[in-house]
């Protein structure tokens, strides 16, 4: 590959470095405290872009594009916008270089993921398609799964760990309020597995990519909030039965008999719809 550049991908204007020349010459050598392990590898990227679906015309959000790898992937696929979130300002300069050689088609932002609020970055049609840091890809995926409706799809990459938490089935050891939370509210599935030495430097886990669907139908606000204290309540003493794990919400057992559900039974071997009973029943108890 010519080290002075390549020819941008299709719909780029001019010529890009590559991404390892990128790194070196913006000083990019990832920063553990920032989770950053960085996907260089484009062919992997161009995947990752694949397993998003048909981005053409869509708001594309990315989460820590660093040298930008995965950003490149996005408008070569036809993203319609891409609106990157950084917040490593070593890596601005390099994203810079991608926006002119896309022009109109990528909007970096310098600040903390957590912070932004997507919706009020870009119109609809959105999707989220991010090599997520390591050390906020959960707090982020929680905050966007209390907005689910607001996207078309997520395809996140997480640890691994953390990706077989939130497609776990129920009596399965990564079964637990991070799979109840993803699975109520979307179609959850990993689609990609890559190894250590996919990333530079190479992380000590795999990592996995997760493609999540919103459903259709949202749950309400106040559905959602007794989900969120059943499911506290049930996995914060996941060792009890459910009459005592759920003693914190006030009658337990009555609760689990207007759910019909077993007061014996422990939080693991609930199914999701089983957790939105006892929701409904909690929220008609407080009517």
């Amino acid at each position: 590959m010519d080290p002075q550049g390549v020819e941008g991908p299709p719909g780029a204007a001019g010529r890009l470095p590559t991404l390892s020349e990128t790194v070196h010459r913006h000083g990019l050598a990832a920063r553990k405290a920032l989770g950053q392990h960085f996907l260089l590898d484009e062919a992997l990227c161009g995947r990752i872009a694949r397993l998003a679906g048909d981005l053409g015309g869509r708001q594309v959000l990315e989460v820590g594009p660093g040298p930008g790898g995965l950003t490149r992937a996005l408008l070569a696929a036809g993203a319609g916008h891409v609106h990157a979130v950084e917040l490593d300002s070593r890596a601005i300069a390099a994203l810079a270089e991608l926006a002119a050689a896309y022009p109109g088609r990528l909007t970096v932002t310098e600040a903390d993921a957590l912070k932004v609020d997507p919706e009020a970055m870009m119109p609809a049609p959105r999707r989220i398609v991010a090599n997520l840091p390591y050390n906020v890809g959960s707090p982020l995926l929680i905050g966007w799964l209390a907005r689910a409706g607001a996207y078309e799809s997520m395809t996140l990459m997480f640890q691994q760990e953390v990706a077989e938490r939130i497609v776990a089935a129920p009596d399965t050891e990564g079964y637990g309020r991070l799979a109840v939370a993803a699975q109520w509210r979307c179609e959850a599935h990993m689609v990609l597995r890559l190894p250590p030495g996919a990333f530079s430097p190479p992380p000590k886990v795999w990592s996995a990519v997760v493609h999540l669907v919103p459903h259709a139908v949202q749950p309400e606000p106040s559905l959602a909030r007794a989900m969120e204290r059943v499911t506290a309540a049930a996995f914060g003493q996941r060792r009890k039965m459910l009459r005592g794990s759920l003693k914190s919400l006030g009658e337990a057992e009555a609760l689990l008999a207007a759910a019909g559900i077993e007061p014996t039974r422990r939080a693991e071997t609930l199914s999701v719809a089983e957790f939105e009973g006892l929701a409904r029943a909690l929220l008609a108890r407080s009517a």
